[in-house]
């Protein structure tokens, strides 16, 4: 058993530290006094309290002597082992003012304690520290039965409790962040957020960038007062404005710790209110990578060390923060394109109200005298003037019913529409304004039905919005019905009276059905009599439908009709009180004047269809055949009125014939291919675009000239007309000068361009025709090298075996013939060099090539031509000139330069130079005979010459081989005069490697 101090024994035997201490202590020199004496009680505990795992400290006595395990010593930090055997008291006297009071109530009464999460200032590592236990107090009694201490079992929670009020605040910021819809109504939020956090931001200041960019304005800040040193209203992070946090850096996105602040900022913190001392200074992030929406200058409590987990709070909080931010500008950015966005269309429906108006008079104007010239009697127009009045007129009319219909909605959308209810017998209005349209079923070969049996009571509705409703509903049934018939029903259902409007046509298709009442939508590809129109009849249908507090709906499905239903409530009650009003007497003769405008239209689509040429046997021109005209013109327009006009405009200058849509002008085209097309870009069946993408898709007809012609105006519509693959696009309104002129180029283009592809297929066999020519030379060099080869080595063979008088007879014999044989193998050579820059493949295999050895060399091989001709050469060359090239083709091109030298300068001296020119070598080839001639000159580069001497110089395939070889290698190659006479041929090349080194499919060696 070891030993206690004085050498007794110690009943407190175990392997903890704490075993040992408490067994050396010298408890005698304490209130406790020598284990010895200890009562059994005391043992015991202190037996169980150092063998428990879990935090325990037993105080004893009316001093509270402090005993602990080994568990314990974590949670006093740096008090440990000084705290052992003395008072606590003492020892955690920053924290008695909260246990105190607990400790005297167990020890006086004996009632055991329990404080869940107790938050206690602890001075365990050097500072005032915000800690948090759970604290078990219970009595000790010694052996007679008197409470003579306490035990204490604890655990701390400072971490949980940590943890948990940092969740809170970033939930809190979140759910404020949620409710929020501007930055600076989130900017607020965040700091409330901060002011009720107050224990883990004690202080903090949130800048946002300026428009500016350079500029951060203070948008948010607790704790400091704003404007002053440490918290300037505005900074500029780059310039010397004495700003204390490193706002710079931050906006760059890097975190800064900023330690040891200013005594005089008088900054304080966390439960105690103690002076801080620190702050991180952070980015707040924008949705853009590596850019930032401003800075987060946070404080550090003075009660809690920056560790990892308060490093990563304050990360989290400032991406919170973010977060807030992006979304409130976010939704502040999208409030403002809605404002822009309805101010736009609020300006756009006072356009088209004030345009409406205006277009009123001038039409007015403009119809009423076509009617009375048009009925006038006693000064009849003759029939050419009255057709072309009477076109006018049918568009006037038309552009009135489009301008009407354009302020009716205007003023509906706009507010402005005061409707006049009034109760009418709705079963017999009905039933009138359908009748209306009976003539037009009938040409159309359609049957229209009326079922409209006498309601209970009278309807209330403004007659004029009714009569609008059933003429859209009906206009528009009879434009895609072409089969079949329309139906028309009235009946009660419950309080409500229903509509139907039921047709047997080309239907809706799923897609569109969501989007049939909005405003300017036009279902794009269905089969209709026209594709003319606003694109607002329904939508002004669901608009008056609603002024009646009533309702539209549609069922369709594709190929099989579509059902229009209105529902109106009975009565008057929805109705404002202030727009009931009586009867009008006007009613009947508004009815007439409005239907007759919506027949005509119906009318307009049926003539045109009874207008449609035939194309089931040969079509005929409008005008016939002509050979007196510039072309033939085919004309495709859905308009009846402008297909009139198009043919009366063209059909002096050309044949025209004209169809009523692209798919019959396809079916034009296969019979007979016209040489232009003029077609318009909205059509039934098949449009423009569709018509061109087909006609550019057949090889046949994918060079015909298309001019398009269309509503939209604008360069954005004219290249979507060009992209597509048309020829010219002619916005609308357009003059007849104007399409006669687009018309005419257009076919002089497409001839040019035919023109063009002539002389291109001519030239593109001339090309092939070369082709097989450098192909023909290429096989037939190669064919060559072979017997040449055999032919050389048997000439070797013949001259060693002669005997050596014969070999003295014969040898003026074997050198011409070895030097005819060396010239045809040039010759070949030469071919093989052509083909190869023929077909672009000339090979180089280049090298380090010492040209001042190779110079050298190729004149010594010449020696005997020099001789023959009686040359003499002087050699200047400049020692280790090195160069990245194909050592035998630069020997060629030397040789041929000699050889050319040699021609001009028969009998005469020859010079060869090498020098260093920077960083390019400089070959020189001079003769000192005769000039070369301007002719020679213009004609010595040229292929193909005729492969002998002119009058001294050769201008064969010799010297164009030779340039090109140095072109290859990215050199030059010239010709000078030699002053005195001669020519001198100079090489250029340079002495460095281009790129890889390889100019033309060769390897660097």
């Amino acid at each position: 058993m070891p030993e206690q101090g004085g050498g007794k024994k110690t009943p407190f035997i175990g392997p903890s530290e704490m075993h040992v201490r408490v067994s050396a202590h010298d408890w005698a020199a304490t209130p406790v006094g020598p284990v010895e004496t200890w009562p059994q009680s005391l043992k015991s505990t202190v037996k169980t309290l150092l063998s428990s795992r879990y935090p325990m400290i037993l105080l004893w006595g009316a001093e509270l002597i402090q005993i602990y395990n080994e568990a314990y010593i974590g949670l006093i930090g740096d008090k440990h082992p000084g705290a052992l055997g003395r008072s606590i008291r003492e020892t955690q006297s920053e924290s008695w003012e909260v246990i105190g009071p607990m400790i005297h109530e167990v020890i006086s009464t004996g009632i055991p304690n329990w404080v869940p999460a107790q938050m206690l200032p602890l001075e365990r590592a050097g500072y005032r520290e915000e800690s948090y236990f759970s604290l078990s107090y219970s009595a000790v009694d010694d052996d007679e039965g008197r409470i003579a201490g306490m035990l204490c079992v604890c655990s701390e929670v400072t971490q949980q409790v940590l943890g948990e009020r940092r969740t809170r605040l970033l939930r809190d910021l979140a759910i404020k962040a949620g409710e929020t819809q501007s930055v600076e109504k989130t900017c607020l939020d965040i700091e409330a957020t901060m002011a009720s956090h107050s224990f883990d931001v004690p202080f903090a200041l949130l800048y946002l960038r300026e428009p500016d960019g350079k500029t951060l304005a203070l948008a948010a800040g607790i704790g400091l007062q704003r404007g002053a040193h440490a918290a300037p209203t505005v900074a500029r992070p780059d310039s010397e404005d004495g700003v204390m946090w490193p706002l710079g850096p931050a906006l760059r996105g890097k975190t800064v710790l900023v330690e040891r602040l200013e005594q005089g900022l008088a900054l304080t913190g966390g439960p105690w209110k103690d002076a801080a001392h620190s702050a991180l200074v952070m980015p707040i992030a924008s949705a853009e990578p590596g850019a930032t929406l401003g800075v987060l200058v946070a404080g550090i409590s003075p009660n809690r060390e920056l560790d990892e987990g308060y490093r990563s709070f304050y990360e989290l909080f400032a991406g919170q923060v973010s977060v807030a931010l992006r979304n409130a500008r976010s939704y502040e950015d999208e409030r403002k394109r809605a404002e822009a966005l309805a101010e736009l269309d609020r300006a756009k429906t006072a356009f088209f109200s004030n345009v409406s108006h205006e277009f009123r008079t001038p039409l007015t104007l403009m119809l009423g005298p076509l009617e009375d010239a048009l009925s006038d009697m006693n000064a009849p127009l003759p029939p050419s003037q009255r057709e072309r009045l009477a076109l006018v007129l049918r568009n006037g009319n038309r552009l009135f019913k489009l301008v009407n219909t354009l302020l009716d909605y205007s003023r509906l959308e706009a507010g402005r529409a005061k409707a006049k209810f009034q109760p009418v017998d709705l079963s017999s209005l009905t039933t009138q304004l359908v009748n209306h349209f009976e003539s037009a079923a009938r040409r159309a070969g359609l049957t229209l039905t009326v079922e409209c049996p006498p309601l209970s009571e009278p309807v209330w509705v403004d007659i004029e919005a009714w009569q609008k409703v059933v003429f859209n509903l009906l206009s528009n049934a009879l434009k895609y019905t072409f089969s079949g018939g329309v139906s028309v029903s009235l009946r009660e259902q419950e309080s409500q009276v229903l509509l139907r409007v039921h047709d047997t046509g080309t239907g809706i298709s799923p897609e569109e059905l969501p989007h049939i009442f909005e405003r300017f939508h036009r279902v794009e590809g269905a089969r209709a009599r026209s594709h003319e129109g606003s694109g607002i009849g329904l939508a002004l249908v669901k608009e008056l439908v609603g002024l009646h507090k009533g309702r539209v709906d549609v069922d369709s499905e594709g190929d099989r009709g579509s059902v229009f239903t209105i529902s109106l409530p009975l009565g008057h009650g929805h109705l404002p009180a202030d727009q009931r009003a009586v009867p009008g007497a006007q009613a009947a003769e508004a009815e007439t004047a409005r239907a007759d405008s919506y027949v005509q239209e119906v009318l307009g689509w049926l003539r045109q269809e009874d207008e449609t040429p035939s194309l089931q046997g040969d079509l005929k021109s409008v005008h016939g055949e002509s050979t007196q005209r510039l072309g033939r013109v085919l004309v495709a327009d859905d308009n009846a009125d402008l297909r009139d006009y198009l043919t009366r405009t063209l059909s002096p200058l050309f044949e025209v014939e004209a169809v009523a849509d692209g798919q019959a002008a396809l079916e034009a085209v296969r019979v007979r291919a016209p040489d232009l097309v003029v077609t318009d870009v909205m059509m039934p069946r098949l449009g423009g675009f569709g018509l061109l993408r087909a006609l550019r898709e057949a090889p046949e007809t994918r060079a015909l000239p298309v001019v398009m012609l269309s509503a939209r105006a604008g360069e954005e519509a004219a290249i979507e007309g060009m992209e597509a693959g048309a020829d010219d696009y002619l916005a609308k309104p357009f003059s007849a000068r104007e399409l006669l002129a687009r018309v005419r180029t257009a076919l002089e283009l497409s001839r040019m361009r035919r023109n063009l592809a002539r002389q291109e297929a001519l030239a593109e066999g001339l090309r092939e025709a070369v082709r097989a020519r450098d192909a023909f030379l290429s096989v037939a060099g190669h064919e060559l090298k072979t017997p040449l080869a055999v032919f050389r080595l048997q000439l070797e063979l013949l001259e060693r075996g002669l005997s050596p008088e014969s070999h003295a007879r014969l040898a003026e014999r074997f050198g011409t013939a070895a030097r005819q044989v060396g010239q045809l193998s040039s010759l070949v050579e030469g071919l093989l060099v052509v083909s190869e820059l023929a077909a672009g493949r000339l090979e180089l295999r280049r090298s380090e090539v010492n040209l001042s050895a190779l110079v050298q060399e190729v004149a010594a091989g010449m020696n005997a031509e020099f001789a023959r001709v009686g040359c003499s050469v002087t050699l200047r060359v400049e020692p280790e000139v090195v160069a990245p090239c194909d050592g035998p083709r630069i020997a060629h091109v030397l040789a041929s330069l000699l050889r050319q030298a040699m021609r001009g300068s028969p009998a005469c001296p020859l010079e060869v130079s090498l020098l260093k020119e920077g960083a390019a070598a400089r070959l020189s080839v001079t003769g000192h005979g005769r000039d070369l001639s301007p002719e020679d000159r213009a004609r010595i580069f040229g292929d193909f010459e005729r492969a002998v001497p002119t009058q001294h110089y050769s201008t064969g395939l010799e010297v164009w081989i030779a340039r090109q070889v140095v072109q290859a290698h990215a050199g030059v190659f010239e010709v000078t005069d030699t002053p005195g006479g001669g020519a001198t041929f100079h090489v250029l090349l340079p002495l460095l490697a281009l790129g890889s080194g390889v100019a033309s499919g060769g390897q660097r060696r």
